[in-house]
């Protein structure tokens, strides 16, 4: 089995089941993760309703932290 972030990652969603076949599909890192759509958890194999629902949820949160983060970004001159 693989470790990585994205194992990690499901694994705090109680999902370690799908993290081979995640990697296997190219999403080996967050930031391809958070581009996940219904036609890649078809790809991937996720068709348990409720499992797609907390995956879309966890996507929706990676993103709304990369937006909050994005705000503390500053440039020296």
């Amino acid at each position: 089995m693989c470790t990585n972030i994205v194992y990690e990652w499901l694994k705090t969603l109680q999902l370690p089941q799908y993290a081979e076949s995640f990697v296997d599909n190219g999403y080996d890192d967050l930031e391809v993760c958070k581009q996940i759509g219904d036609p890649d958890l078809d790809a991937i194999g996720v068709a348990v309703p409720h499992h797609r629902r907390r995956i879309h949820e966890a996507v929706r949160r990676l993103k709304e932290a990369d937006e909050r983060a994005a705000g503390l970004y500053f440039t020296l001159e």
